[in-house]
């Protein structure tokens, strides 16, 4: 377990994610495999600058690897792979390679399109294999070493407790994927993420704020907050709880409010979901092929998005067909708040990103030409964080 124990928000204690407790075992084979001795507990840098500590299961070295396994702590979160061992296998590569990766056992390979890796590829997210090389670059700095590794990730009955997730519908197939953005795992807790959005609104109209943002996550917060100027008290982390932000600020309304978020949560919101956790709501491909239809998109995309495999497959198929589903969406996500919000006087647009932090899709006057100046910049610069879809 992590000798930190995850770090507390009230009473539900935070964990760690795969990718997390994967940068920390490879931390600890790679400098075994440079220096003969595991450190323990390893230490790590997190996305956000937090520095957790995790105490080692497994250590083995041999000549030329090494590896350290690490027991996922998923805090208060009911997540399948709570206490689950995550292994990390170092071993030397070819000199000029850099990091390069490996799904062991448990974890799996990408097989079909639509997802933020290559068909083929192991399922090692962007953002925990950025923490890993980073790792590697860090210890490789300090020993004079050339950081040349192959890294090969593996989860204990990881085949088995992929089956209890979305991954075989996603063709990951062989186990899970090693995921997160910040490292750090939220406890899901429906009451307590809903009161604190209502705080959050009660704090944004203590404070004066005429606009506040509704954000699915990290990334399309600094979208929203970057288009629209918005300071820190008037983002609202939504996260999947569309329903509780548009149900407080019909009693409790501020003037103007902005909803993004990815095009995967959005298209739920489109077609009437207020809850878009995975779990709870699905993306309807089928819906996205209609809107298509119903304005007057070619046939053959309308059947390709159909069979896509993800809500960014569809929009991947959309945007090379020069359709602008992006904007279906965001109306119909906008159609779908105003719907809850009745007659509150709340004035909605929404911002519709890609996995890469994009603006893919907008829907609402914003009554500002400024802020439509600055989503054109970003939509066309593009603004990398976390995924969303």
């Amino acid at each position: 377990m992590t000798s930190a124990g995850g770090p507390e928000k009230g009473k539900l204690r935070f964990g760690w994610t795969t990718g997390a407790c994967a940068t920390a075992a490879t931390t600890a084979a790679y400098e075994a495999l440079l220096t003969g001795d595991f450190p323990d507990p390893v230490t790590i840098t997190l996305p956000k600058g937090q520095r957790p500590a995790f105490a080692l299961a497994r250590e083995e070295l041999a000549g030329d690897w090494a590896l350290a396994g690490v027991v996922k702590d998923a805090g208060d979160d009911p997540d399948v792979t709570h206490g689950a061992l995550i292994r990390s296998t170092v071993r030397r590569g070819a000199a000029g390679t850099g990091v390069t990766f490996r799904a062991g056992p448990g974890v799996g390979t990408v097989t079909k399109p639509g997802l933020p890796l290559a068909v083929g590829e192991p399922a090692i997210n962007p953002v925990p294999r950025a923490m890993i090389t980073a790792a590697v670059a860090e210890l490789a700095a300090r020993h004079g070493d050339a950081g040349d590794v192959e890294v090969e990730i593996s989860v204990d009955h990881g085949e088995e407790l992929a089956r209890k997730t979305w991954n075989p519908r996603l063709g990951i197939l062989g186990g899970l994927s090693i995921l997160g953005t910040t490292g750090i795992v939220v406890p899901y807790s429906c009451s307590a993420w809903i009161d604190s959005i209502r705080r959050g609104i009660d704090v944004a109209r203590a404070a004066g704020r005429t606009h506040v943002a509704g954000c699915t996550g990290s990334t399309s917060e600094r979208v929203a907050a970057q288009v629209h100027g918005l300071p820190e008290d008037a983002l609202l982390d939504m996260g999947d709880f569309a329903g509780a932000v548009l149900k407080y600020l019909r009693r409790h309304p501020v003037p103007r409010l902005t909803i993004a978020g990815g095009v995967g949560k959005l298209s739920k919101l489109a077609n009437g979901h207020l809850d878009l956790h995975s779990g709870r709501s699905q993306v309807d491909l089928g819906a996205l092929a209609r809107l298509v239809r119903d304005e007057g998109g070619p046939e053959e995309l309308a059947a390709g998005i159909e069979g896509a495999n993800t809500a960014l497959d569809a929009l991947q198929q959309s945007r090379r067909a020069g359709f602008p589903l992006g904007d279906l969406i965001a109306a119909g996500a906008r159609g779908t708040a105003l719907d809850v919000l009745r007659e509150a006087p709340v004035r909605v647009d929404v911002i519709v990103i890609d996995r890469a932090g994009t603006i893919v899709g907008q829907a609402g006057a914003t009554g500002d030409g400024e802020a439509i100046g600055a989503a054109e910049a970003i939509g066309e610069a593009g603004v990398i964080g976390e995924a969303e879809v």
